[in-house]
């Protein structure tokens, strides 16, 4: 295809494009290079995948996280490693001003439309692979020496300098200080100032600031008790004297893959916390709904949806385990005059004295309704019907007893009938004709009074009235 890459390279791609990765594939494993493909993010952060990757693709827009927050994560939190890794990212549309701002700002280096042919690939990506585009030359990653002699301080110096780290070697006294502006990831501690106590004390100075990173010992500790002081202290790793190259770079790499495993944990911990939001913010708004759903604007009292819900459950707990309960049905007493002498805006207010005042009577168990324009039901739970046609004379006599004076100063003396009934029918609907019967039984017998519905073909039967 007329390109001639330079040495083999990692192209690690984040996408859910698989026709894009087979493009890539095409156009550069014929010439040794290897893309390694992960579906998300979270999964190449699992991997741990772009330990092996001189080039990063990664979609745009992503899910559990997208392109740029991938990026600002590998170019913010682990800078030192990433600093030079050419990143791009992968777009389905063309770039907007705000998704070039983004772009900027997360310090991703270009996007690459998602419908671009093999040519068009080799054209942009073949000058990165070749070495041609860089991030530009820099630090590799920082590593801070503390207690070494200068001999053993130049020969790991030399050495972890061919495998891409930089050695700092600040006096004693400045050891906070340098860490605070490096930031470095590793932590070489020797002996040489001031021996065990003087390792333990610049540990201890490390942690008060903040500012303790993998710590390696370098040195031999021979004292059981003074080695167990030293772990203890936040000595991560060990390597004897004289340093043996292999274990040096061993014991450095894994602590490149320790800061990998905070940074995977981190980011696993922060996609757990949004979903964990994401899950109260939506048990809010179902609760939310579900309130709106089955809640009288008016009166605040549960509706007519929430009690067929209820008085069907109170029927089948009865069925089952025989779980007493009593129905409650209330009407207002020429509640149209009221609405056509005083309005009804006064109508509503009135309404809503008499729904707090049912609320004030009943128990926290049990709940009342508002079922039609001036019906209300109220169901008892765990009551008898005596005890029910009680509750329901004390709901007419809270009622009755106590005018409802308007903000004019008008004064409306509304009143209550009530009909009670018991588990006797055996479905909702049959519940409500007899509970019906007795309220209809107490506006006959002139209103403001309460009447008990009885079983079969038998009469209500009128327990209170008012004055």
């Amino acid at each position: 295809m007329g390109h001639r890459l330079g040495c083999l390279m990692n192209l690690l791609v984040i996408s859910r494009h698989a026709d894009f990765v087979e493009r890539l594939r095409m156009a550069f494993e014929g010439a040794g290079h290897r893309i390694l493909h992960a579906g998300d993010a979270l999964e190449a952060l699992a991997k741990d995948a772009w330990s092996e990757a001189q080039v990063l693709l990664a979609d745009a827009e992503g899910d559990p996280m997208d392109g740029y927050r991938l990026c600002r994560l590998l170019r913010g939190e682990a800078r030192v490693l990433f600093r030079h890794l050419p990143i791009f990212l992968i777009l389905d549309h063309g770039a907007s001003e705000q998704e070039i701002k983004e772009l900027q700002d997360s310090e991703a280096d270009g996007f690459i439309p998602v419908g671009y042919k093999i040519q068009q690939l080799l054209n942009l990506l073949g000058p990165v692979l070749a070495g041609g585009v860089t991030r530009g030359e820099g630090q590799g990653v920082p590593v801070l020496a503390v207690g070494l002699h200068a001999g053993l301080a130049q020969k790991a110096r030399d050495l972890l300098h061919h495998y891409g780290m930089d050695l700092h070697t600040p006096p004693t006294r400045n050891a906070v200080g340098a860490q605070r502006a490096l930031k470095a990831p590793i932590l070489l501690l020797g002996l040489s100032a001031g021996g065990v106590e003087g390792a333990l004390a610049m540990l201890a100075h490390l942690r008060e600031q903040n500012r303790l990173p993998y710590t390696i010992l370098v040195g031999q500790v021979k004292d059981e008790a003074s080695q167990r002081r030293l772990i203890l202290a936040g000595i991560s790793d060990w390597v004897p004297l004289p340093l043996p190259a292999p274990r040096l770079v061993h014991a450095c790499r894994r602590a490149i893959e320790w800061m990998h495993a905070r940074r995977i944990q981190a980011e696993y911990e922060a996609a757990i916390h949004d979903l964990r939001e994401r899950r109260s913010m939506l048990e809010i708004e179902a609760a939310a709904l579900r309130n709106e759903v089955l809640t009288d604007p008016l009166t605040e009292l549960l509706n007519r949806r929430a009690f067929d819900q209820n008085l069907d459950h109170a029927l089948r707990q009865w069925e089952r385990h025989r779980r007493a309960f009593v129905l409650v049905l209330g009407d207002v007493d020429h509640f149209k005059l009221i609405n056509d002498r005083f309005g009804h805006p006064v109508g509503d207010e009135v309404l809503r004295v008499m729904s707090a005042r049912l609320r004030s009577v009943l128990r926290k168990s049990d709940l009342a309704f508002r079922i039609g324009g001036e019906e209300f039901a109220v169901l008892l739970t765990e009551t008898s019907l005596k005890g029910g046609a009680e509750v329901a004379n004390k709901l007419r006599r809270s009622i009755d007893e106590d005018p409802v004076v308007l903000p004019a100063g008008q004064t409306i003396f509304p009143t209550m009938s009530f009909g009670v009934g018991g588990p006797g029918a055996t479905t909702p609907s049959a519940l409500m004709a007899q509970v019906d019967r007795a309220l209809y039984q107490a506006k006959s017998l002139g209103r403001n009074r309460v009447v008990v519905a009885s079983e079969g073909d038998l009469p209500p039967r009128a327990l209170s009235t008012g004055n």
